[in-house]
């Protein structure tokens, strides 16, 4: 990664390039702290040109905001590529440090920044990524959604009169994520089913091929089989929970790394918090 730095009145531009991962994290570090040495605590962090963004990386951001905040500064970022900013989101880092869609605004909020105190978890939030589900027997999708439902609308093909939605899959939001397995929630798509008939199809010991992504760790999905051990009705739509059944082992260590960045991420923006 590449780091440029900007002087502006009143606060620095540090312009990021490149994929920022643990390897450059000191040499950021290193940056900050030759600024603030220099009396500059208000500092703004471009990552318009940033392919890549770890965990490591982010809980260094949550520690830069608290150091230029306890020297009477604050940390801002500014035009985050569309990878940095699905994943600021995801985390919560945005309510510990404050995005800007340019280096002017980011800038011009320094006159009446505010640390924010007293949040706690609620500026924490599970990976809201999409779970892909489909049937391991499709008898079983055939039950429940019509021709129509299965096929999004499209029916049959004209030419060989089989249902486009053969290959039906649920688009699910994920809403936790271990070793064990994973929970998401469904709101029904474009079906007509109710929380019950959503309840009865993905009812308990059933299997799903599940497909989901770890966006601080690789880019694509991840596929496993799983099975449905927990089922709860909510206005709306269910959360499920699956059990994996069967899952690479690559796969699987990359979901335990996973896991772990996610609950380091919660605890550095708790400390963040307090």
């Amino acid at each position: 990664m590449h780091i440029s730095v900007e002087p502006r009145t009143g606060y620095a531009i540090l312009h990021l390039r490149g994929e920022f991962d643990t390897y450059y994290v000191p040499a950021l570090q290193d940056e900050v702290n030759g600024l603030s040495e220099s009396g500059v605590n208000n500092i703004v962090l471009n990552l318009r040109l940033v392919r890549f963004i770890n965990s490591t990386a982010l809980g260094a951001m949550i520690k830069f905001s608290k150091q230029l905040n306890t020297a009477g500064g604050a940390l801002r970022i500014s035009r985050p590529s569309k990878f940095c900013r699905d994943i600021i989101e995801k985390v919560g880092l945005d309510r510990v440090v404050p995005v800007f869609d340019s280096d002017e605004d980011a800038g011009a909020s320094f006159k009446d920044a505010v640390v924010p105190t007293g949040e706690g978890d609620k500026a924490f939030e599970e990976d809201q990524s999409s779970v892909l589900f489909s049937p391991v027997d499709r008898a079983r999708v055939e039950h429940f959604l019509s021709d129509e439902e299965r096929s999004g609308g499209q029916g049959k093909n004209p030419v060989h009169q089989h249902s486009f939605g053969d290959k039906w899959s649920g688009l699910g939001r994920m809403a936790g994520l271990d070793e064990e397995g994973l929970s998401f929630t469904w709101e029904g798509g474009r079906t007509s089913l109710d929380p019950f008939t959503m309840a009865q199809m993905l009812a308990l010991g059933t299997d799903w091929k599940v497909k989901f992504r770890l966006p601080l760790l690789q880019k694509g999905y991840c596929e496993a089989m799983t099975t449905v051990n927990e089922v709860e009705e909510r206005p709306g739509g269910v959360k499920v929970r699956v059990a994996f059944k069967e899952i690479d082992e690559n796969t699987l260590s990359s979901v335990r790394q996973y896991a772990a960045d996610m609950s380091y991420l919660k605890d550095e923006l708790k400390k963040a918090t307090e």
